[in-house]
């Protein structure tokens, strides 16, 4: 009789020849647990996605209580359902005026075509802008933005007319014109190793985009959620984007994105064609009610609050001659070493240890660091002590 492992291996596709081939029988709060019963702090939150840790009770009641009375209905946006409508109002009450329009989606990569589509129709255009060591999904829309050239030469011919500029580089704004319809933007790169822009950066990338009459859709997929230690990234820098990409967290663990922008905006898929961005799936009714409760756990308990205090911890902890730079924002950070070698022992070890953590596509000698926004202090510090004893076990 196969093993588990033995029928993962064979059955479900691989992305690499090296899978990690942990085994978890549940899962709670920041801790994942194998079947032996040992416990696993998870430092890189299922990339991005668990900011409330594991089954949180209020998530897992509310979409108990939706499986309860329906699931899929209908494909998205022909019948009125309740967790859609109610999840949406939330999210508009908390975004800027004019981001009142919510498109539902199945994933962050899709809400990255549903913009990219939205920004082109809306203004005519064909040109789009990303940044060099951008990451916004796998899907080939999102592909042909992403900016490193390793991961998407394999799959060319991708979308014509895309443009890349050296982000956090004000100078490259000037490549923003009258023919472009978009320039699409991380907040915060996270797969480039948790890279912030300067203040001055992203409100001049605001006013050039003004200035063109480009649309600016700012990917907060990672960022989001309080991740930054703000609800949403883009309020460190002043600035609102013309539609916002979330997803990730936005679930709560269930699988949701959105892309959101005004109704003028968005109003520009109803018509020339009729149905101009369709999807079966998004919007799940159990996903967004989920979503929802996600979000009212993420206010009512004021997790945000903690954040920049818990932010500080790590970089009072994480100090050693290895580490050659801890940077980002809130709980996204990233630790670099001086190569990836070096880096993945210390992983390696790490989850040996029990801290899962992970590098990053686009910079490999860094660490991602980015746990549950409930993570305590006393949990921080044992992380923290876990992965000093790797550095020092190769250092």
């Amino acid at each position: 009789m196969p093993t588990l492992r033995q029928l993962f291996l064979a059955n479900n596709a691989q992305t690499t020849d090296f899978p990690l081939l942990l085994e978890f029988a549940r899962a709670e709060g920041i801790y994942m647990y194998n079947k032996e019963g040992k416990a696993y702090i998870d430092l890189i939150s299922g990339i991005g996605v668990s900011n409330l840790g594991h089954s949180n009770p209020y998530v897992v009641n509310a979409i108990k209580e939706q499986v309860d009375k329906y699931m899929h209905l209908m494909v998205y946006g022909e019948y009125v359902q309740t967790p859609q409508v109610r999840f949406a109002e939330k999210l508009v009450s908390l975004l800027p005026a004019h981001l009142q329009s919510v498109y539902f989606t199945n994933s962050g990569a899709e809400a990255v075509e549903g913009a990219l589509k939205l920004a082109k129709r809306y203004t005519g255009r064909h040109e789009v802008i990303a940044c060099n060591n951008s990451y916004h999904g796998s899907t080939h829309g999102a592909l042909s933005v992403m900016g490193n050239e390793e991961f998407k030469q394999a799959y060319r011919p991708l979308l014509p007319g895309i443009r890349f500029i050296r982000f956090n580089n004000p100078e490259d704004l000037e490549l923003i014109t009258d023919k472009t319809a978009c320039v699409i933007i991380e907040t915060v790169q996270g797969e480039a190793g948790i890279r912030a822009p300067d203040v001055t950066y992203m409100q001049a990338l605001r006013n050039r985009c003004d200035e063109t009459g480009t649309l600016l859709i700012l990917d907060e997929i990672q960022a989001a959620l309080g991740r930054t230690a703000k609800l949403f990234a883009f309020e460190h820098f002043g600035i609102e984007p013309d539609i916002l990409l979330l997803a990730k967290a936005l679930g709560g663990g269930m699988p949701v994105g959105a892309f959101i922008s005004s109704n003028k905006i968005m109003g520009a898929l109803k018509e020339n064609p009729i149905l101009g961005h369709i999807t079966t799936f998004g919007g799940h009714p159990v996903c967004c009610a989920a979503g929802l409760a996600a979000l009212e756990v993420l206010l009512s308990e004021n997790l945000i609050a903690g954040v920049a205090e818990k932010e500080t911890l790590f970089k009072k902890l994480l100090i050693h001659p290895a580490i050659k730079e801890l940077r980002g924002k809130g709980l996204m950070l990233a630790a670099e070493f001086e190569s990836f070698d070096l880096n993945k022992k210390i992983i390696d070890r790490c989850i040996e240890n029990g801290v899962i953590t992970d590098w990053f596509l686009h910079c490999s000698n860094s660490m991602r660091i980015a746990p549950p926004l409930i993570i305590t202090n006393e949990e921080i510090e044992k992380a923290c002590g876990v992965i000093l004893e790797a550095i020092e076990f190769y250092c």
